[in-house]
């Protein structure tokens, strides 16, 4: 066996990171479901947008929680182990919900086994591993890996759609849930192999994405405590997700209202996140040369923008156009945070502390999506959910310019670093 420092970005690397892809991807159906059958939930159980738009809260709150406990079980027993679990919670969830009888059992069963012990499993703990397979190519490595959350995104409203069509909301519910115990299962077994990291050899990073790996090694990053930072970065991600929430749950109900129905809203879904994908992958590479805090707030700000075109525009093609900007512009802000644990905090936390900020913008997505459809409730439009979405995205902002100015008045993070033997791609 090749020694542990040797292993990083070989080829073994990216084929894990294939399979993490993979995972991540049919994991993503927990999180992205439920979208897709909310109009026919609120018709089966007889109740209003803003009780229908629960589950999904209680499924981003489990998944977010979920994913620091997962990750504290990848930092000390290996991925696998919450993976494999997290593929058996995830099918069993999608069959169990697939015979509720009550809205109360159908949120339950998404809270707990799909977002709590299910998708959870297949985010943050992955997101992890990858940071510590990779060095020079983190930055793309993550956002590769991460764009599986959206893979998931693009492949199945449209599938779930087509289930739904020809034998309803509960058969295409059952058919997910086989799907993922049987193609799952077997997929976590590749990831039985330790990291780098794991293995107590973990290289320290010789590109260090812009960002001097002194930073990453300092008791106070940035000149704040660990904990300090790690708060802000949880605030702004709460922030950013409410924002990104309001087109990616209410997407599929918006159209429905429109009149353009349910098929397109899964349509406009569907290349808001497949676009998303190709939006992680540029972004990846971008943080590769100018770090995560300034790929972060270049999506942040570029969000924003696309968020504001909802407003003025409701047509059938400005909405499938402005769906695909959405998705190009936000992509790579979630995956900004990972990179930023990695440029300001020890290794050998990165699985709870990726977790807890993942959790964060999680947390959001829940808050967000819920607080769509309450504000839909009460004022009988979208309208004003976008503008709510637009005042979360400015605190992002807001807080990200803060850590870029406390980076400037410290001389770290900017500027890229001058290419040499080691560093050069």
């Amino acid at each position: 066996m090749t020694s542990a420092p040797a292993e990083a970005e070989s080829p073994y690397a990216w084929w894990r990171l294939a399979v993490s892809l993979a995972l991540m991807t049919l994991g993503g159906a927990g999180m992205y479901s439920f979208t897709v059958v909310l109009p026919r939930i609120q018709a089966d159980f007889g109740i209003d947008r803003g009780a229908a738009s629960f589950p999904y809260t209680l499924t981003m709150i489990g998944f977010g929680v979920g994913g620091i406990l997962m990750g504290r079980l990848s930092d000390r027993f290996g991925v696998m182990v919450p993976v494999l679990g997290g593929s058996v919670g995830l099918g069993l969830g999608f069959i169990a919900a697939s015979a509720s009888n009550s809205l109360w059992q159908f949120t339950l069963i998404h809270g707990l086994l799909i977002g709590l012990l299910g998708t959870s499993a297949t985010f943050a703990p992955l997101v992890a591993d990858t940071s510590r397979w990779f060095t020079r190519r983190r930055g793309i490595a993550l956002a590769i890996c991460m764009s599986g959350n959206y893979v998931a995104g693009a492949l199945w409203p449209p599938m779930i759609q087509h289930f739904i069509e020809n034998g309803g909301w509960r058969q295409a519910y059952f058919t997910i849930g086989a799907i993922c115990l049987l193609v799952m299962l077997p997929l976590a077994l590749v990831l039985r192999r330790q990291p780098p990291a794991l293995a107590g050899a973990e290289p320290a990073p010789v590109r260090a994405t812009a960002v001097s790996s002194p930073v990453s090694t300092e008791e106070r990053p940035l000149g704040l405590s660990p904990g300090t930072l790690q708060a802000l970065l949880c605030v702004a991600g709460v922030s950013c997700c409410v924002a990104m929430s309001m087109p990616q749950v209410h997407i599929v109900a918006y159209c429905t209202d429109l009149g353009f129905g349910a098929a397109r809203g899964a349509e406009m879904l569907s290349i808001m996140l497949g676009m998303g994908v190709a939006s992680r992958l540029i972004s990846g590479w971008i943080s590769d040369r100018i770090g995560g805090l300034r790929t972060l707030l270049l999506g942040s700000v570029l969000q924003g923008i696309a968020l504001l075109m909802f407003l003025p525009f409701d047509g059938l093609v400005p909405l499938y156009l402005i769906s695909g900007m959405f998705g190009l512009f936000q992509g790579g802000i979630v995956p900004s945070y990972a990179l930023i644990i990695r440029e300001h905090f020890s290794p050998v936390q990165a699985g709870v502390r990726t977790g807890t900020v993942l959790m964060a913008t999680l947390l959001g997505m829940a808050l967000g999506g819920w607080m769509s459809g309450v504000i839909f409730d009460l004022t009988g439009s979208y309208q004003a959910a976008f503008v709510n979405g637009i005042g979360f995205n400015l605190l992002n902002v807001s807080i990200v310019i803060f850590l870029l100015r406390r980076a400037r008045a410290r001389g770290v993070g900017l500027g890229r670093l001058s290419p040499s033997p080691t560093t050069a791609s």
